[in-house]
Parts: structure tokens; sequence; C-alpha cells
């Protein structure tokens, strides 16, 4: 089975490179690979034994961060060195100033996961949620480097509770310590004999509830929104986009922030089309913009995080999709949630439609409904208190691997 798992990396890599001939995404993905050896060589002191965080794309970033910041809090002088899978986290959070080397992973083979262990010589590894590589799983282990998977969560449908999935359960065996959301992923570990386990929670909540106590002000957005009741759309895609083309189109009276997850040219301008009433972020310093405008589109990335302070409702995309992006940071600043039907995976979106503070939709009609409940039961304050009551995974994590 390891073998055949290799082929398919190399496969892989084989595809991706063909891919980024005419994708952008791909591309970045491929070229920020480029010398990567010479390039983490020249960047880092290979002497130094840094802490390793690898996160697969921006939100794993956000979501292990606090437990970083915390490490660089009480240990200052600490090294630090993070790795992105994706361009999505690599190109937004590459200058990010507590690290002391940035990079693109390079893919997971067995040549590959040798060099950049011996090169990088971490003192431990922080991986988060769902990052398993095994050749850089069995690379730590070889090495006798401790491995820690934080925020961790696990389902039955997972490959590692199949009858066929012995390989990846010996994956599993690298790890020394399992800090999981929820019982349900300790109960799950338990049945293929790991105990090495803890529930900490999520470290989600401590970063999106640090961020709400002291948000990033955005002035231009607090004109825009003035004094009208406020709607943030957040990293929609454009099954997303159509129906609340509907809702807006029914409620002129509010005003409509639109934070698309991909935000190229061909996006941001179908977006466009479909709210003519609309102006684009990167417009607002130097159009005029009237009562008739009720829709700002923002076309950049990084500022969803801040934007919530200024709705009342909060529209979180992807739920047409592969599954919801995240609600914790609506739900930080005491705003109710709505989202499209695939949410099953997360269980906070569980928790917050247990609670009232959310709502599932499956198409125009039933957006309309969810939002008019939610303009007239005030249901913000529990979404709120839920982020508070469940934060503190941060210190748990960091008693136990710096004990």
């Amino acid at each position: 089975m390891h073998w055949l798992y290799n082929i398919s990396i190399l496969i892989y890599g084989l595809l991706i490179r063909l891919v980024a001939l005419f994708n952008a995404k791909a591309k970045l993905f491929v070229m920020g690979r480029k010398d990567i050896f010479k390039l983490i060589a020249s960047k880092i002191d290979t002497s130094s034994q840094p802490i390793w965080f690898h996160f697969a794309s921006l939100g794993e970033f956000e979501q292990g961060r606090p437990v970083l910041e915390k490490i660089k809090q009480l240990h200052p002088k600490e090294n630090v060195v993070i790795t992105f899978f994706s361009p999505s986290g690599y190109e937004i959070r590459k200058n990010y100033a507590l690290a002391n080397g940035i990079f693109y992973l390079p893919l997971d083979t067995p040549r590959n996961a040798k060099r950049f262990i011996d090169l990088v010589k971490p003192k431990m590894a922080i991986f988060t949620k769902y990052e398993f590589w095994p050749n850089y799983f069995n690379a730590l282990s070889n090495q006798k480097i401790p491995l820690y998977i934080i925020s961790g969560i696990f389902r039955p449908t997972q490959v590692f509770f199949k009858w066929y999935g012995g390989f990846y359960r010996k994956v599993l065996k690298s790890v020394s310590h399992f800090f999981v959301q929820n019982e349900e992923s300790v109960q799950l570990l338990k049945t293929i004999s790991f105990t090495n386990v803890d529930v900490s929670g999520d470290t989600r909540f401590d970063r999106v509830y640090e961020n709400a106590q002291a948000p990033k002000q955005l002035p231009v957005i607090a004109v825009f929104c003035q004094h009208y009741p406020v709607l943030i759309a957040g990293s929609t895609w454009p099954e997303d986009e159509k129906i609340l083309a509907e809702l807006a189109a029914k409620n002129p009276e509010w005003k409509l922030v639109i934070a698309p997850h991909e935000v190229n040219s061909a996006h941001i301008a179908a977006i466009t089309q479909l709210f003519p009433a609309s102006i684009k972020f990167s417009e607002l310093q130097t159009a005029t913009v009237d009562s008739t405008t009720q829709v700002l589109i923002i076309d950049n990335i990084g500022m969803l995080s801040s934007l919530y302070q200024y709705g009342k409702v909060a529209f979180i995309g992807g739920g047409f999709g592969a599954g919801i992006h995240n609600t914790l940071e609506a739900a930080a600043f005491s705003v109710p949630v709505i989202f499209g039907p695939n949410y099953q995976k997360f269980q906070e979106a569980k928790d917050l439609i247990a609670l009232g503070a959310a709502k599932s939709v499956t198409n125009a009609t039933s957006l309309l409904q969810a939002f008019e409940h939610f303009k007239q039961h005030q249901l913000g304050k529990i979404a709120g208190a839920y982020v508070a009551e469940q934060k503190g995974a941060t210190e748990m994590i960091i008693a136990k691997i710096l004990a």
C-alpha cells in the first residue's frame, strides 16, 4: 500500500504541473516549490531546532495560530518554521512576522520528507486538524521527533476506520498525542487502539474570540454601512451569490457586503453583474457611494474576519459545495449565521443550529425565511456566548506539549 501511495503522489505532481499551464492557483503551487530546499537552507538556521507548524491552508493557519502565538509569548526566542500545502495559505501569510521561515511543503515523497526533516531538524512538529502525510510522519518517527495533532476531528467515514485502512492506521502511530475537538473522536480512536488522546476542543474558538475583543477597524466599511442594517456574506461561491441576489432584491433597506472565496477578475465581474447596485472595495476611495448603492464587493483577501463586526446577520459560503467555511468568525461578534446544506462535518455549525443561532438553507426561498427569522429575533448573543464558553483549547495544548 505504501508503494501505491508514493506512486499516487508522483502522479499528482505531474498532473498539477499540467494544470499549472492554464490555472493560476496551480501555477503558484508549482512555482512555490521550485528550488524549495535551497530556499529553506538560505532562510533558516539549520542548527536552531525550530518548532515546525504545518497548515493545509489559511483556515488551518488561523486555527493553529493561537498555539503558535502562545508559544512565542511564553518563549520569545523559540524559533518557528511554518509550511503550507495550499497557495491560499502561503500567499496570504508568507510574511507572518512570528515565523523564522515560511515555505510551501514539498510533496510527500520519501526523499522529500527525509531531506526536509534532515534540513530543518525540528524539535517537534504540530499539524492542524486533517493533515496526515505518511512519509513526513514516518520521517519524524524515525528521528524520534514528537508529532502533535491539534484541533483534530475524526469521523466514522474516514479511511482509518475502514477494514482496508491498515496503512493509514499505521501512519497514525507516528503521532505522539492527539488533541481532538470532541468525544466522538476519542471513541473512534479507541476502536483502533489509540489512547494517547485528549479532548481539548477547537483552537479556532480562542482565535476568533481574541479577534472579536479587539477587531481591526475599517473606517471605509463603516462609512459604506452607515446606519443601515447589514448582511455580511463571507467566503461565497457562485451558488451562494445567486440566492443572495434574490435576497438583496427583496430587502432594499439592507446593505450587503460580499467577501467571495475567490477574488479573481472573472468571479468579481460575475458578482458585479448579479448585483447592479454594487461597488467594489477597490473603488470606494474614488467613487461616490449614495443610498442606491446597496452592495459592496470585497475584491481582496484578508479582511473577512474584521468585516463581521459591521453585520447584523451573516451568510457563510461553501455550503452548496464541499462544505461551509468559517462560521465562528461571525459568531464571535454575536452575529447569527446562515449557510447551505453541507455543514455536517462541522461540529460548531451543528451546535449553533441546536442553539438557535444558525440556520441551514437549501434554496432562495429558505434563505429568505431564515433571514426573516433572524431579522425578527435577536439571537446573535447566543452565538457570542457559545464561542466564549468553548475557548480554552490553547492553554490545555500548551500545558501538555511544553511540559
